[in-house]
């Protein structure tokens, strides 16, 4: 039998280089769906952090990048757009190949990291400076600055619309990046580095480290040449990112955990409802922040409402990503998996009633992959762990209200506030629930739209700051005061 011959090493981009990590470690890099190694790439640490922090500080400060208008680093996001609206066959493909998720989702993010740059792009140029009419001859004004060298650590749920929409407003902001992509699906994001190498960026402004987050990324938390940290990604890491950041007062934006609630009243229009409460938990296998994992059902609706929803949800096709027929794909990791069917028994222990799923799908050719059915839980109670605890996984808990006051309190009766969304044909009373929910992302009628120009991020334990829109850019400038005299004279403050 021959030996098949050995992968290349995928590598890291520092300095304007692709480079090897100074330890010579390596990470097999396994397709979800079949446990098969599908790219070998090269493992970082805390030393090769080091080195692209320093590059991007030195590039930050000195060298061409300080001097560049708006105008050529807007310029410079349309070209890095370009050039990926030319791949998004192959980039789609790679990240459903890594990642798991069907075709037509991965297609979706790839393109719409194309249109954040394109978004950001349109922004760098766009006035953002205020004056003030202030007394004693002075000109007042504000001028917004890049914050600096920015760290930024991306999830493995959504690998390169997670990243374009970090790197694309702290470019157009005029700031430096470091960006660690998820030990898992590090692929797309590299692929990305090509073309940003191709259109010429200058060496140190962008660099991409891989590696595990408990070294390059606490590196990016706790170094004091770093000005600001972003992170998306669980509520525990979110804390830790939060308090390293505190020892050198950095800046910090935070996109973590969710438990939202999808509230669907009696006079709801059914099919809808049913339909959005499905994708709310089921896209992307329920491995989403804002995941509608919480479905808040007007007891009236009960008999006739979970019944379609089960028979409905046990008709999705599950399967590989790359199946043009399949509609959820498998977990990321063996260890995530493990970890959803370990809440699945949590929630029997508990005493909630499985309606659906609850296993592990071992037929059909799947036994190799991360698949877990479509899981539904009746009879909770507000204080079951699969009701207050993010699973992240494909499994919804229902919760049964009678009256408006207690929807609104079952839905904010947990410690996060990401997402939420109501369901009905009362329009006032769709937005008097709306504006009641303690939750920084909502619909009205529908569930998951997100747009490069609204904001996002959430409340309580859900995170700090926004991403995306005019908000995203924000977070990455500074604000100066700059005050001017109008009349050269002494100030007669001292008589001698």
């Amino acid at each position: 039998m021959l030996n098949k011959e050995p992968m290349a090493i995928e590598n890291m981009y520092i300095n304007g280089k692709w480079v090897s990590a100074m330890s010579g470690e390596t990470r097999d890099i396994v397709n979800p769906a079949n446990g098969e190694v599908i790219a070998v790439v090269t493992e970082g640490s805390n030393a090769d952090a080091i080195a692209a922090i320093q590059a991007a500080r030195t590039a930050f400060d000195q060298g061409a990048w300080p001097e560049m208008h708006a105008r050529e680093r807007a310029d410079l996001l349309h070209k890095i757009a370009d050039r990926l609206e030319q791949r998004v066959e192959e980039f789609t493909k790679l990240e459903t190949l890594n990642n798991g998720k069907p075709l037509r989702e991965a297609e979706y993010d790839i393109t719409d990291s194309i249109n954040q740059f394109r978004y950001y792009a349109g922004l760098a140029t766009k006035p953002h400076g205020v004056t003030y009419d202030v007394p004693d001859q002075i000109q007042a004004m504000v001028v917004r600055e890049p914050v600096g060298v920015v760290g930024q650590i991306i999830p493995w749920n959504y690998p390169l619309v997670m990243a374009t929409q970090k790197i694309a407003p702290a470019i157009a902001a005029g700031c430096t990046v470091v960006i660690k992509p998820a030990e898992q699906t590090p692929l797309t994001l590299i692929r990305l580095f090509e073309i940003i190498d191709e259109v010429g960026c200058p060496p140190g402004v962008l660099n991409l480290v891989l590696g595990l987050g408990a070294t390059v990324g606490h590196e990016l938390a706790s170094s004091p040449l770093v000005d600001k940290v972003a992170f998306t990604g669980g509520t525990e890491t979110g804390i830790k990112i939060m308090k390293t950041a505190a020892e050198t007062i950095k800046k910090v934006g935070l996109e973590l955990g969710g438990k939202s609630p999808n509230i669907v009243f009696a006079d709801a229009d059914f099919d809808t409802a049913v339909d959005y409460a499905l994708f709310g938990i089921f896209a992307n296998q329920g491995q989403v922040c804002s995941a509608g994992s919480r479905l808040l059902l007007e007891e009236s609706l009960v008999e006739t409402f979970i019944p379609e929803l089960v028979r409905r949800a046990q008709l999705i096709e599950v399967g590989d990503g790359m199946q043009e027929t399949t509609e959820m794909g498998p977990l990321i990791s063996e260890r995530q998996m493990q970890r959803v069917l370990d809440y699945i028994e949590i929630g029997k222990n508990e005493g909630a009633t499985l309606l659906c799923g609850g296993y592990r799908i071992m037929d059909n050719g799947l036994d190799r992959g991360n698949f877990v059915a479509p899981t539904i839980f009746g009879d909770t109670t507000p204080d079951m762990r699969i009701v207050q605890e993010e699973i992240f996984g494909p499994v919804l808990a229902i919760q049964t209200f009678r009256t408006e006051a207690e929807a609104i309190a079952l839905a904010n009766g947990t410690k996060f506030g990401l997402a939420g969304a109501v369901f009905t044909n009362d329009v006032a009373k769709a937005h008097r629930v709306i504006r009641k929910l303690r939750a920084g992302i909502t619909w009205i009628n529908t569930y998951h739209p997100t747009f490069n120009e609204a904001p996002w991020g959430g409340y309580k334990q859900s995170g700090i700051g926004r991403e995306l829109g005019t908000y995203g850019f924000e977070e990455y400038l500074e604000t100066k005061q700059i005050n001017v005299s109008l009349q050269t004279a002494p100030s007669g403050w001292f008589r001698h």
